[in-house]
């Protein structure tokens, strides 16, 4: 087959979840076969040269479009007085974009359109909106749902104690809900990330059909090494600190459950790593914490340390570095919400609390070695690898694929 993903960036380095679950999803494509044109919205944040996916070898083409999404004040309050847009939907429109993708639809034939959520979710059926379309059909377009985007904006906002950041976190919620619902509709099928996302959409009244595919792993990237033996009584935690979930849920650890182990515990050690580190952050000087930034492997970062800790507090879609944890065989103590929609059994193959006195118990448990946390590792890594394989990710895109290619196309 031949495919058209549209993503918000360019999926490369895979080194947050976004990234990884585009990249993962268009290298298996290109492995099983089928041609994918990757046409990426190229950010300021995450710019990439037009070279960095040629190792994927010649079914991977890529295609960027620079765009500034930089947030900006001034166009935050102008979007807010005049744009019935979300202001994080906004910042990817662009008439650059619009008409590459209308070139690539009127000048080739695709037998799939894949949108990599809900930021680039309004690009889908502007060509025929607009009289950009020549065709007379056009291929069937799916809609991959990192995430129910409002529900992570309604749960920074209940979590948060500001009234006016609650009161605007609010209103961008409204904002995205209604958009989400309004969207649903352009699409032939939706990919849901986990089977919660996959329920919620249905509840939006979603009516195209809503099949749930996971992110998946690469098995060849992330799978456990006997002989790299971890240093004993340490933590990590891993992940994009400039995605607000993350950094709500590092400043909730460091506040309300580290300074009770620093005092019980004297030899436990927290090593912190993830891109977009803020300047405060760095600078910090607890006992016992270290502040990595980024790092260039994550497996390697992971498979250093004993446990894994992923204190989500907000969010939604799926943790895809609690998958790859799990793969190395980590162990790994994660609130349900961090968790949601990954099939684990807590005790059996992860670690799950949500109260801070909880998080203090387990931890001491871990230090006093009444956790056996080789054993919940080496079952972790089995249900990545029966479950997570991208393999089998890709196998059920192949089938959702050939479902929507096998309907009537949409017409012009």
């Amino acid at each position: 087959m031949r495919i058209l993903q549209l993503c918000p960036r360019v999926p490369f380095p895979p080194h947050d979840g976004g990234a990884i679950a585009m990249y993962d999803v268009a290298a298996g494509l290109a492995r099983a076969g089928h041609e994918v044109t990757v046409l990426a919205i190229n950010t300021p944040k995450h710019h990439q040269p037009a070279t960095v996916l040629d190792h994927l070898g010649p079914n991977v083409r890529l295609l960027t479009v620079d765009v500034d999404t930089n947030l900006s004040p001034v166009k935050a309050l102008r979007n807010f007085l005049f744009s019935e847009l979300p202001y994080n939907v906004e910042r990817f429109v662009s008439a650059k974009v619009k008409a590459k993708l209308a070139e690539l639809l009127d000048r080739e034939q695709f037998d799939i359109v894949q949108m990599e959520g809900t930021f680039v979710a309004w690009y889908a059926g502007y060509w025929v909106e607009n009289g950009l379309c020549r065709w007379r059909y056009l291929p069937p377009v799916v809609l991959r749902a990192h995430n129910v985007e409002y529900t992570i904006w309604e749960q920074l906002a209940r979590n948060t104690g500001n009234p006016l950041k609650k009161w605007y976190l609010q209103k961008l919620a409204q904002r995205l809900k209604l958009f989400e619902k309004w969207m649903m509709h352009r699409f032939d099928a939706v990919a849901a990330i986990t089977e919660a996302d996959q329920q919620r959409l249905r509840q939006q009244g979603c009516q195209e059909p809503v099949v749930f595919i996971p992110a998946g792993v690469d098995l060849t990237r992330f799978r456990p090494e006997p002989a790299v033996l971890p240093r004993s009584r340490t933590l990590c935690m891993i992940g994009s600190l400039n995605w607000l979930p993350n950094l709500e849920g590092l400043d909730w650890f460091l506040t309300q459950v580290w300074p009770r182990l620093a005092e019980r515990l004297p030899e436990l050690e927290l090593h912190v790593a993830g891109t977009g580190m803020p300047e405060r952050l760095r600078q910090l000087h607890l006992p016992g914490v270290t502040m990595h930034g980024f790092v260039e492997s994550a497996a390697d970062f992971m498979r250093a340390y004993e446990l894994m800790l992923v204190p989500l507090l907000s969010g939604g879609g799926m943790r895809v570095k609690i998958i790859e944890g799990m793969a190395l065989g980590k162990a790994i103590l994660s609130t349900a919400l961090g968790a949601e929609g990954i099939h684990c059994r807590p005790g059996h193959d992860i670690l799950l609390a949500d109260d801070p006195e909880e998080w203090v118990r387990l931890l001491e448990d871990y230090y006093y070695g009444r956790l056996d946390v080789n054993g919940i590792g080496a079952q972790a890594a089995q249900t990545a690898a029966e479950l997570y394989d991208n393999r089998r990710v890709v196998a059920r895109f192949e089938q959702l694929y050939q479902q929507v290619a096998a309907q009537r196309p949409v017409s012009c």
